[in-house]
């Protein structure tokens, strides 16, 4: 570990801003996850819409605070979106 009070300091904002943005993206696999779940086990299209809107909400929320590339939520939205399409006609 550093011996500069500002080097310690830094040490420990990096590892609180890790371990959020390990939550965050932990968060973001389980929620895909369950839309995927959802759709294979054909539940109705207004819950695999309300799972959807949760998983976008998740992976904006990643993009805003830099856990993710801006590129990829948006692929990772485009993919879902994709599926739910398919699942609800």
């Amino acid at each position: 570990m550093a011996n500069i009070k500002s080097a310690k300091k830094r040490a420990i904002q990096s590892e609180k801003r890790r371990m959020k943005n390990v939550t965050r993206r932990s968060a973001i696999k389980t929620a895909t996850k369950a839309v995927i779940e959802a759709i294979d086990q054909g539940k109705d299209a207004a819950e695999i819409k309300a799972l959807m809107l949760s998983v976008e909400s998740k992976l904006a929320r990643a993009k805003g605070k830099h856990v993710l590339h801006r590129n990829t939520a948006a692929r990772k939205i485009s993919r879902i979106a994709k599926k739910v399409a398919v699942a609800t006609r």
